[in-house]
């Protein structure tokens, strides 16, 4: 099965799918052609999903704004809550000493740039805690070096969003963010 992310203002899996009336208006009214209407089993109703790496969605909130049944709630693109974004840094150039190529794809074409990416030291594109999980970064990134996790699958502390470090490892988001613990100070 694809990957595939909830639209944007989504409630617990459980809860939209007992909202959710398979209507398709918030199909109809996205201005991306992000949504598709596919079944969620062999023998289930039709609901809305993203395919974040086909057509990633961009955050015009004109879903949540539709739904007539509050299964996508009416939020600002910051609550949003879609996913999380998480970056490999041994793949992302920006990481790289010896590559001189600055690619700041997903900075630039982020719908939240400057909140959800930054880039530390104004050069190495970060994702931060206010990442809202659209997958754009993901879609634009030419070296596959961002992956985006669906809300649904995050354990319970992570649903917030990334959370920004200096880890140890090979991706710019905390373990915290993934695990649900906090590290101590120099772990990995």
């Amino acid at each position: 099965m694809r990957e595939f992310l909830r639209p944007p203002g989504v409630l617990s899996e459980k809860d939209f799918k007992s909202r959710c009336i398979s209507c398709g208006q918030c199909v109809g009214v996205c201005n991306y052609a992000c949504i598709a209407m596919t079944p969620d089993s062999l023998f289930g109703l039709d609901t809305p999903k993203v395919f974040h790496r086909e057509s990633p969605c961009f955050l015009c909130m004109k879903c949540s704004e539709i739904c007539p049944t509050d299964a996508l709630r009416d939020v600002p693109m910051e609550q949003s809550g879609m996913g999380v974004a998480v970056m490999d840094i041994k793949k992302c150039v920006d990481y790289q000493e010896e590559n001189m190529i600055m690619c700041w794809t997903c900075y630039e074409r982020c719908p939240m740039k400057g909140a959800a990416i930054t880039l530390e030291s104004g050069y190495i594109p970060t994702i931060t805690d206010k990442c809202v999980g659209c997958g754009v970064c993901e879609y634009v990134c030419p070296i596959h070096a961002i992956s985006t996790t669906p809300t649904r699958k995050l354990p319970p502390a992570a649903k917030t969003g990334a959370i920004p470090s200096k880890t140890t490892d090979s991706t710019n988001v905390a373990p915290s963010a993934i695990s649900g613990t906090v590290p101590e100070e120099g772990a990995k």
